[in-house]
């Protein structure tokens, strides 16, 4: 997993108070309001960390995909060479070279609107982390 430097710095802050909290947790001890935030914290990091992962499998995904269709892309165009001159049979290709070219380009579309909507939301988990931080 690629961490950005604020994500080093944000865990590295939180690390040593985090040790903390465990060895009094262990020794028996309760938890207050901050140690608890803290937790919470530390697991909201585990969790961005988590779907910023799965955001980079989607998006190897989606250009192993766009590679694919590339080369199918590829294949297609030497097929229509071959049916120049069979004109009633190249139209009827030719229509359905479209509605794959239509399912491509929809198959393409959903997986960027789901890489969209994985992006948005974590980075409204961003802000909402930010707000929280602010707080305390």
């Amino acid at each position: 997993m690629n961490k950005t430097n604020v994500d080093d710095i944000l865990i590295e802050m939180i690390s040593p108070k985090v040790k903390e909290i465990e060895e009094r947790f262990s020794r028996g001890e309760g938890l207050n309001n901050e140690d608890i935030n803290t937790l919470l914290l530390k697991s909201q990091y585990n969790h961005i960390n988590h779907l910023d992962q799965r955001l980079d499998e989607v998006t190897a995904s989606v250009q192993g995909l766009e590679e694919k269709f590339v080369g199918l892309e590829g294949k297609f165009v030497g097929l229509e060479g071959k049916f120049v001159g069979l004109e009633g049979r190249f139209e009827l290709l030719e229509g359905k070279f479209d509605l794959l070219k239509s399912d491509i380009q929809t198959t393409i579309q959903t997986a960027l609107n789901k890489n969209m909507l994985q992006l948005i939301t974590v980075m409204g988990m961003f802000v909402i982390l930010s707000k929280v931080i602010d707080k305390f």
